[in-house]
C-alpha cells in the first residue's frame, strides 16, 4: 500500500505532479521542474522528505555500536548537535544504506536513513544493537522539510523566535541545533546551503506554508534528483547498493579503516590495498545531447564497458551528466568515451567532482 506523508494533501492542492518513489506517494514537480532546479541554485527551494526515516538510538554503549556498524568514525562526533555522514555496510562490504547519524548525548544518537530502504535498515540495525543493549526507537511522529539555497537559511531565521535565531544562526555545517520545537540541521542535498528541519508531524503543514509566505518555492523529487547529480552525490537504490562498496562508489574519504573493527571492514581494508576493478565514475556529454537516463550504455571503442546508474540533463550546464560504474582503467578523469542514447553514440568524458560548484555549499 503506498504511503502519504502529512504533507500529501498540501502537495495536491498546489498541484503537484505525483509519482511513487519507494512505496510513497510523493511529488516530482509542481509544474516546471527546471524552475525548482533554478529556483534552489539561485534563490531558496524546499522539498518534502518527511518519507525519510528518523531514528532515536537510547543506551550507555551507543557510541560503541555506531564505531561497530558505521564505515566512519563517530568518535568525530564530540560536540552536541554535530553530525556525520556514513555509510551502514554489509559483511561483504557492500552500502546497506548511506545515512547521517547525529550526536546529541553519550546515551542518544539520532539516525536518519533512506526511505527506500526503511525495512531493512531497522532490520539491520536492531540485530545489530541487542549485543549492545542499544534501544532503537522510529520516530514516525516527524516529518522532515529541506529548505535549500543561497537565501535558505536567512528566510528560515526569519520565522524563528529571536532565542531560537540566535541559537541556529550560529551553528556550522553539518551540526544541528533545537529551537521552536524543531530540530533543525545545517545539511543537505543539493550543494547548497540550508537546513534539513524535523518537525513534529502535527506543526509540519504550517511550517510548510510559512515557508512559502517566505518566498520559498516548493521544489518536487525531479529537481532533487538533478541538484544531486550536478554534485556528484550518490543515490542509494541507485548508485549505491549491497554489491558495491563505498570505495568502489567513491567514498572512500567517509570510511575510516584506523577502525579496528567495523561491519566490512576486512574486505575495504583489502580493497584499499589491492585496489578495485571499478570505480563509480562522473560522465558529461561533449556538447549538447538528449538527456541521459539509467542503464544507457558506456562504451569504449567497440566495447561495451558499463552503463548509466544516474543520468540527466543538468540545468545548469545544460549538458547531459551521469553516473556509471567503469573499469578502474577508463574511470580516470580525462577519459574519453561514448554513451549510447537510443541507438545514437555521444562522445563523453570523465570529468572530475563535482559536476557543478555552487557559491556556497552546505556540505
Amino acid at each position: 500500500m503506498t504511503q502519504k506523508t502529512i504533507l500529501n494533501d498540501t502537495h495536491r492542492a498546489l498541484g503537484a505532479k505525483m509519482v511513487d518513489f519507494g512505496g510513497w506517494d510523493m511529488p516530482i514537480s509542481y509544474g516546471s521542474q527546471i524552475e525548482e532546479h533554478h529556483a534552489v541554485r539561485r534563490d531558496a527551494g524546499m522539498f518534502d522528505v518527511s518519507h525519510m526515516t528518523v531514528v532515536d538510538l537510547h543506551g550507555a554503549r551507543c557510541r560503541e555500536f555506531l564505531r561497530h556498524l558505521l564505515a566512519n568514525s563517530v568518535d568525530k562526533l564530540k560536540a552536541s548537535g554535530k553530525a556525520l555522514y556514513s555509510c551502514m555496510l554489509n559483511e561483504q562490504g557492500g552500502v546497506i544504506d548511506d545515512l547521517i547519524v547525529y550526536f546529541l548525548a553519550e546515551d542518544f544518537f539520532r539516525v536518519v536513513v533512506n526511505a527506500s530502504t526503511r525495512d531493512k535498515d531497522l532490520a539491520w540495525i536492531e540485530k545489530q544493537a541487542a549485543a549492545f543493549d542499544v534501544k532503537v526507537s522510529e520516530r514516525p511522529d516527524f516529518a522532515m522539510i529541506a529548505v535549500q539555497g543561497p537565501h535558505a537559511r536567512d528566510k528560515v531565521l526569519g520565522l524563528l523566535t529571536p532565542e531560537a535565531r540566535a541559537k541556529v544562526a550560529k551553528i556550522g555545517k553539518f551540526v544541528a541545533a533545537e529551537g521552536d520545537g524543531l530540530f533543525i540541521a545545517r545539511t543537505g542535498y543539493t550543494g547548497e546551503d540550508g537546513f534539513e528541519i524535523i518537525v513534529p508531524e502535527k506543526d509540519a503543514v504550517s511550517l510548510w506554508n510559512r515557508l512559502m509566505d517566505a518566498g520559498v518555492a516548493p521544489c518536487g523529487l525531479g529537481a532533487r534528483d538533478t541538484l544531486r547529480l550536478e554534485m556528484c552525490y550518490p543515490l542509494n537504490g541507485s548508485d549505491l547498493s549491497p554489491d558495491r562498496s563505498p570505495i568502489e562508489a567513491g567514498l572512500s574519504i567517509f570510511v575510516d579503516l584506523n577502525k579496528p573493527v567495523f561491519i566490512g571492514r576486512d574486505v575495504l581494508a583489502e580493497q584499499k590495498a589491492k585496489g578495485v576493478s571499478s570505480r563509480l565514475a562522473p560522465l558529461k556529454i561533449a556538447g549538447t545531447s538528449p538527456p541521459l537516463r539509467a542503464h544507457y550504455t558506456v562504451f569504449k571503442g567497440d566495447s561495451q564497458i558499463g552503463e548509466l546508474c544516474s543520468g540527466t540533463l543538468s540545468p545548469s550546464l545544460k549538458a547531459g551528466i551521469g553516473l556509471a560504474y567503469l573499469p578502474t582503467q577508463f574511470a580516470r578523469i580525462g577519459e574519453e568515451l561514448e554513451i549510447d542514447v537510443r541507438g545514437r553514440r555521444f562522445p563523453a568524458r570523465v570529468e572530475k567532482k563535482p559536476f557543478y560548484q555552487p557559491a556556497t555549499r552546505s556540505s
